[in-house]
């Protein structure tokens, strides 16, 4: 089986640079698998073509990739780099909504929580005005010094590790 990808090791970096801006070229070589070396001179390359600029932050470089650019081949010189970057470094969508009896919860596709939560001595009230909005608040618990209350909580959920 050959290993070639659709994409050349040029793209592979512009896409690494357009998700993180201030990514370091190590990490970017560490995604695209090849060497630091290499991304310097295909950072090179993007700049002199006019595809990114370079700037600093500090002791960080900050990449600014030049989306109005055209792509490079006359075949693609019609489609601009903020096309073929939102195409490859699209978000995933999320899931479909599940289908249940009750609107509410199908809606917004998560179980319904309940009116009330006590956990490790904090009580999580639900809003009934917002569902988007929650109201904390601590619930007393008399607590010696140098114990937390919060390994038993834990032994409780998951039982005793020894």
């Amino acid at each position: 089986m050959s290993n070639w990808t659709l994409f050349s090791n040029h793209g592979h970096v512009l896409f690494c640079l357009a998700r993180d801006s201030e990514a370091r070229l190590r990490d970017v070589a560490a995604d695209v698998g090849i060497t630091e070396r290499s991304v310097q001179k295909i950072v090179r390359d993007l700049q002199d073509g006019g595809m990114i600029s370079i700037t600093k932050s500090g002791r960080r470089n900050c990449y600014r990739i030049h989306k109005k650019q055209p792509l490079r081949h006359e075949l693609e010189a019609d489609c601009k780099l903020r096309d073929l970057i939102k195409v490859v470094n699209r978000k995933p969508k999320p899931p479909e909504a599940v289908l249940t009896n009750e609107p509410e919860q199908a809606l917004e596709n998560k179980p319904a929580l309940p009116d009330k939560v006590v956990e490790s001595g904090l009580e999580f009230a639900r809003n009934p005005r917002s569902d988007l909005s929650e109201s904390i608040k601590q619930t007393p618990e008399k607590v010696e010094p140098g114990e937390s209350g919060l390994s038993e909580s834990i032994e409780e959920q998951q039982g005793s590790l020894f």
